[in-house]
């Protein structure tokens, strides 16, 4: 289906109405009445109110993907360099949802974690095939030494991702850096790198 401008008021106006209300308080009559479009034309674009959401999560991250399958083309950058990349292109568009979040104090937390777990299960799904590669490529360069690249990869998403955005399991700031060292140092040893190697991900 075209990406077109009412495709985008579709997704903007979920956007916005998420912002004090929760999802299942969510009908498509108001979507089309924030866009400013019949309701015909949402069943146009999108099947059902989960197919809205997911298309604006997938639109949501678009730029940090895109920077990741970029990324995985540049050979002459070090693997390292491009994963810090990715990662903190990932961070910002975790930032932006975040603020949205905290614009109304209506939407209860279920409903918060809701949301953000649909984000992140994009976001590891969607970029563990691109960082799978990056480690792929780094092996056969032979900067890491390890059996399980796609394994790797879908590990250091998954407490990346739940650690440091914060939401699914708060902690404090003590205990993010506990769990970020200890798994610096578990993929320095699995990697068979030197330690300090991978700091970088203390700077995401």
């Amino acid at each position: 289906m075209p990406k077109d401008t009412k495709y985008n008021q579709i997704l903007d106006a979920l956007q916005t109405l998420l912002e004090d209300k929760e999802i299942q308080h969510i009908s498509i009559n108001e979507i089309a009445r924030t866009a400013g479009i019949g309701k015909g034309s949402i069943y146009y674009y999108f099947s059902s109110k989960d197919a809205i959401l997911e298309a604006l999560v997938e639109r949501d991250y678009e730029k940090p993907l895109e920077t990741a399958k970029h990324l995985a083309s540049q050979t002459d950058i070090s693997t390292f360099t491009r994963m810090a990349m990715i990662f903190q292109a990932c961070r910002n568009s975790s930032a932006q949802l975040q603020i949205r979040k905290n614009t109304k104090s209506a939407v209860s937390a279920p409903e918060q974690a809701f949301i953000h777990q649909k984000y992140m299960n994009h976001l590891i799904c969607e970029l563990k095939p691109t960082l799978t590669e990056i480690i792929e490529q780094s092996i056969q360069k032979g900067e890491i030494h390890f059996e399980h690249p796609s394994a790797l990869a879908e590990i250091v998403l998954i407490i990346l991702s739940v650690k440091l955005d914060n939401t699914l399991v708060p902690s404090t700031y003590e205990e993010i850096e506990e769990t970020i060292t200890g798994l610096i140092a578990l993929l320095e040893k699995g990697t068979e790198n030197p330690r300090g190697s991978l700091n970088f991900l203390r700077a995401l």
